[in-house]
């Protein structure tokens, strides 16, 4: 009797530990949106570099209409205004790009990835006084985005937009 007792509660004890590792609650192993997001940027970055463009951009894609997803429901991330800024810049709508990137700056007006790439998108849309003010902001971060953006700026580094 003690025997059948003790299964009893074992098997109630691993069907109730089953049903956290199955995800019902906050810490479950389910990607967010934003790690989505990032992980489709950094694919995108690799087929970019290997002139993958077609492949990068469908990775773009993705990634911005997960960032949308996870800005709606936490809205005014600094990190994922930078992602969105990048991501729309890398799809070629410099203007909205640009307004992410701003309202991201809002937040944290030093961020080094937004001031980077903000950066960047000055120079690519002919801005340099304003790219420089971003290379101003990175001057003391001690970081590779600043020496990023100043070979970019001087031209040593071409951007790819």
């Amino acid at each position: 009797m003690i025997k059948k007792t003790f299964y009893s509660l074992l098997f109630l004890v691993l069907l109730s530990t089953n049903s956290y590792s199955a995800g019902t609650d906050s810490t479950s192993k389910v990607k967010s949106d934003y790690t989505q997001a990032v992980t489709l940027i950094k694919a995108a970055k690799k087929y970019e570099k290997k002139g993958k463009i077609e492949k990068a951009n469908k990775r773009y894609e993705k990634a911005q209409a997960l960032l949308i997803k996870s800005n709606k429901k936490k809205p005014l991330q600094a990190d994922t205004l930078n992602y969105l800024g990048f991501t729309t810049r890398k799809l070629g709508d410099f203007e909205n790009g640009e307004k992410y990137y701003l309202l991201g700056l809002e937040i944290d007006p030093n961020h080094v990835g937004i001031n980077e790439y903000l950066g960047e998108l000055y120079v690519v849309t002919n801005r340099l006084d304003l790219a420089k003010e971003r290379l101003k902001v990175l001057e003391s971060c001690n970081c590779e985005e600043y020496n990023e953006l100043k070979e970019i700026i001087e031209g040593t580094k071409k951007s790819k937009y």
